[in-house]
């Protein structure tokens, strides 16, 4: 049976592994398989950063991608920590009564839901502030370059 607190965790804190989707529909799930691959982009986005320092572009458009990411994955476990007991059961564990246990919440689906929706505000307001940034500072510069 699908444990609706032990999801709610590993969306958090795996989420951008896909270790959810592994655990809720098993290892053949595509999407399970693709999460990784915006991660590792966003993680080459840092490792660009530090070695050829904020002036570059690609890591502009990378780094995102990793906020983004565990910001997505945040809002799952959120999700997830909030459905009904009966929605979950019918969802991932057809075979138990709709008020099953493993559907139920408690203090740890809402730890999992309250960390989830702080850290992923927080990583999320900080991709959009590091994109924008970025971007007007490029428009700044490319200006720059047309005036002279």
């Amino acid at each position: 049976m699908k444990n609706k607190t032990v999801a709610a965790w590993l969306a958090f804190i795996g989420g951008p592994l896909g270790l959810h989707r592994f655990y809720l529909h098993g290892l053949g799930d595509t999407l399970g398989w693709l999460l990784p691959i915006p991660t590792a982009l966003g993680l080459y986005g840092i490792q660009r950063v530090q070695q050829f320092g904020q002036d570059d572009q690609l890591s502009w458009v990378l780094i995102p991608l990793l906020g983004f990411t565990i910001a997505g994955c945040a809002l799952v476990a959120i999700l997830y920590g909030l459905s009904s007991p009966e929605k979950w059961n019918t969802s991932f564990n057809p075979q138990a009564p709709q008020n099953a246990a493993p559907g139920t919440t408690n203090w740890f689906t809402i730890a999992a839901i309250a960390v989830s929706l702080m850290v992923g505000a927080a990583v999320l307001m900080a991709s959009l502030a590091y994109s924008f940034q970025h971007y007007f500072e490029y428009q700044i510069e490319e200006a720059r370059k047309i005036s002279q």
